[in-house]
């Protein structure tokens, strides 16, 4: 195995760590403060790991939150978040790598179009097709409404902040 690989799974399981530890920590303070939490490391990780490294994080973390019973507790909801998740991660990577007069505008159109297709997708997909159609529990649907747009404008907030010194810090240089 080559060492690109290896720094690859070893960022990939960082994060994934770093996501479940930060959810499990911040369950007790609400879904704002968890969801937030969940966005910045997802945005963290295409951003400095690169877009299959946010992918397999987006993608991961739900099963993971669902067997420490950090998110929701209704299985069948967890397919929808991964690709709710992942939407997310690949509208910042198409997005927020660009380098239009920096990197200010390419973050800021990446918070909402990550933040409104992550949003529209689990609002779609879980509030208007598969709690009526499925019966899926009633809360689904405050849990995945504007809550969603909310928490992933934070997180993306947040991130805008502190990508510039994480991409410092880690010598990331334009390919990123």
């Amino acid at each position: 195995m080559n060492k690109e690989r290896i720094l690859w799974i070893c960022r990939t399981a960082i994060f994934i760590a770093l996501l479940i530890s930060l959810q499990a920590v911040t369950r007790p303070l609400g879904q704002f403060v968890t969801g937030s939490v969940v966005n910045l490391i997802l945005i963290i990780a295409v951003m400095t790991g690169g877009f299959w490294s946010g992918v397999a994080t987006g993608a991961i973390s739900p099963f993971f939150a669902f067997l420490f019973s950090i998110g929701p507790a209704f299985f069948p909801v967890i397919p929808f978040i991964v690709v709710g998740n992942v939407i997310f991660v690949v509208l910042w990577y198409l997005i927020g790598r660009l380098n239009i007069k920096g990197r200010l505008i390419p973050y800021a159109i990446a918070l909402v179009a990550g933040a409104g297709g992550k949003f529209l997708w689990l609002y779609l997909s879980i509030v208007q097709i598969a709690v009526p159609v499925f019966g899926f529990p009633p809360p689904m649907v405050a849990i995945f409404g504007v809550t969603q747009f909310i928490t992933a404008s934070i997180g993306g907030a947040v991130a805008i902040v502190i990508l510039p010194i994480l991409r410092r810090a880690l010598k990331l240089g334009e390919q990123n």
